[in-house]
């Protein structure tokens, strides 16, 4: 009964908020993409060769996006690095086959000497590298 009580008080304080500020828009902005257009995605270098991939998408509390984690180095995952980039970092590059890709203007090298960051589970945050 607790738990049938709690839900639906949640269920309305989000209701409720949303409806109060106006949370629905009657169309998309134009050129709009998803998180998943990013996460998980290869990012190269200008030469096209791949540096690294979006391992995390970071937003502050507005919403505006303001970082990437990348992950560089490493063989299947293991040995690999993750490192912060600014958003304004990584550009949308279209391809031959108009498909669009991300490019960094950087190479693996300097991403594999930038700090690190690892994710702290207890505090939900990105946090510098313990060396």
């Amino acid at each position: 009964m607790l738990k049938l009580a709690c839900t639906t008080a949640f269920i309305a304080i989000i209701s409720t908020a949303a409806f109060a500020a106006g949370a629905t828009q009657p169309t998309i902005p134009p050129d709009s993409v998803t998180v998943t257009d990013w996460y998980k995605q290869n990012v190269y270098d200008p030469k096209d060769t791949k540096i690294g991939e979006i391992m995390d998408v970071l937003v502050d509390k507005s919403g505006k996006v303001t970082s990437f984690i990348v992950g560089v180095g490493g063989f299947l995952g293991a040995g690999e690095k993750d490192v912060s980039v600014p958003f304004d970092a990584v550009r949308v590059t279209t391809k031959n086959n108009n498909r669009w890709y991300l490019v960094m203007n950087t190479t693996k090298d300097e991403l594999k000497s930038a700090p690190g960051f690892t994710y702290d589970r207890d505090s939900t945050t990105w946090v510098p590298e313990k060396k």
